[in-house]
C-alpha cells in the first residue's frame, strides 16, 4: 500500500472516461494528484469536479509537447513529495481513430516512451502503462477467455490499419517489460475489453450508440458483421479499481501485462433487444449497413492473472451498469 502522506500520483489523460475517475477515487482515499489533459476526448466537466478537491492540480497540457511536458516534470522536480507514481492513460481511442496511424502512433508510442523515459530520470516508483485488448487482433475468442500469454493472430497492412493501433499499445508493453527488467522503474502494462461508462461522451461507442439512438429515433444503425458480433463489457467503476489495485500491489508491477475485463459475453442484437426493453421497447428496430475491416467476431478475456495477483475482482454485472447508463441520459435529456 502507498502511503497517501508520502505520495504524489500523476494521471495523463485525466480528463478521460478511466482517468478521471482513476483520480476522483484516489483523491477520495486521500492521495496527492496531478493530471494532465489536452481534451482530445475528455470532459472538462470531470476536470472541473476534480478540482473541487484541495489535493488535486491540473494542467492543460499535451502529451506531445515537450515543452509543456519539460514544465510538467521540472514542477515535479519541486515537490515535497518524496515518492512519485505516474498512470498513462492518455491515448488516442475509440474505433474510428484506430485507423488513423499518425495520431496513434505519436501519442500511443513516441510520448509513452518519452514519458517512461522521463519518470526514470525523475526517479518515479512505478509506471502504469494502459495498452488495450486490440492487440489480440483476430484471435480475441477462446474458450474461458484469452490469456496474456497467448500467442496472437494480427491482421496486416493488406488486410487492415487498423491494427497499427493494436501493433503500437503491444510495443509499449515490450518498452514497459525491458525497463522493469533492467531495474529501472515498477511498472506494468494493462489490456482493457471494451469499458464503458454512465457518463461517456462518445456516441460512436456502441452501448451510447445504441442507448441514443433508441432514445432520440427508436430505432438503431449497425454494421453488418454486428449480426454475429458477440461482446464483453467492462463498467468503468471496474477498471479503475483495477488500475488501482495494481497500483497497490508491488509485486504486481514487475513488467507484466495483465487483462482486464469480464466474461459476461453478449451477442450486438441482443444488447440491442436488452437496452430496448429497459427503454419500454422489447422489439427495437435494428438497420444493418457498412462494415469495419479486421473487426473481431468475438472478444473475451481471461483475467485469473489479475485477480490472482491483487485480488480484484469485477463487481458490476451488465444489467446494473446498464440501467446507470440509461437513467444517467435519460437525466440528462431533460
Amino acid at each position: 500500500m502507498i502511503d497517501p502522506h508520502n505520495a504524489l500520483i500523476v494521471i495523463s489523460g485525466v480528463a478521460g472516461m478511466t482517468g478521471s475517475l482513476v483520480a476522483r477515487k484516489l483523491l477520495d482515499r486521500g492521495y496527492s494528484v496531478i493530471g494532465f489533459d489536452n481534451f482530445f476526448a475528455g470532459s472538462r466537466s470531470d476536470v472541473a469536479a476534480l478540482k473541487e478537491y484541495s489535493r488535486f492540480t491540473f494542467h492543460e497540457y499535451d502529451i506531445n509537447d515537450r515543452e509543456e511536458m519539460d514544465r510538467l516534470f521540472k514542477g515535479l522536480d519541486e515537490s515535497p513529495r518524496k515518492e512519485l507514481h505516474f498512470i498513462n492513460c492518455a491515448a488516442v481511442v475509440h474505433t474510428t481513430h484506430f485507423y488513423e496511424i499518425e495520431a496513434t502512433f505519436a501519442t500511443n508510442v513516441l510520448a509513452m516512451k518519452d514519458m517512461l523515459t522521463r519518470c526514470i530520470t525523475h526517479r518515479f516508483v512505478s509506471y502504469i502503462n494502459c495498452s488495450t485488448s486490440e492487440v489480440y487482433s483476430m484471435d480475441s475468442y477462446k474458450e474461458g477467455g484469452v490469456r496474456e500469454d497467448m500467442p496472437v493472430l494480427v491482421a496486416t497492412a493488406e488486410q487492415s490499419q487498423r491494427t497499427s493501433y493494436a501493433v503500437g499499445k503491444l510495443l509499449t508493453e515490450f518498452m514497459m517489460k525491458d525497463r522493469v527488467a533492467k531495474g529501472l522503474i515498477l511498472g506494468c502494462s494493462i489490456r482493457f475489453a471494451n469499458v464503458y461508462s454512465p457518463s461517456e461522451l462518445h456516441d460512436q461507442h456502441i452501448i451510447p450508440h445504441i442507448i441514443t439512438s433508441l432514445m432520440e429515433h427508436d430505432e438503431v444503425t449497425l454494421l453488418e458483421h454486428a449480426k454475429e458480433t458477440q461482446r464483453t463489457f467492462l463498467h468503468n467503476d471496474d477498471s479503475a479499481e483495477a488500475v488501482i489495485a495494481l497500483l497497490m500491489t508491488p509485486s504486481a508491477l514487475d513488467g507484466s501485462v495483465y487483462n482486464v475485463g469480464t466474461t459476461e459475453e453478449i451477442a450486438i442484437p441482443h444488447l440491442v433487444e436488452k437496452i430496448g426493453a429497459m427503454l419500454g421497447n422489447p422489439k427495437p428496430r435494428i438497420r444493418y449497413q457498412g462494415s469495419r475491416s479486421a473487426d473481431p467476431h468475438r472478444r473475451m478475456l481471461n483475467c485469473d492473472k489479475l485477480m490472482e495477483a491483487t485480488g480484484w475482482r469485477p463487481k458490476k454485472t451488465l444489467d446494473a451498469g446498464l440501467a446507470e447508463c440509461i437513467a444517467y441520459r435519460q437525466g440528462n435529456r431533460r
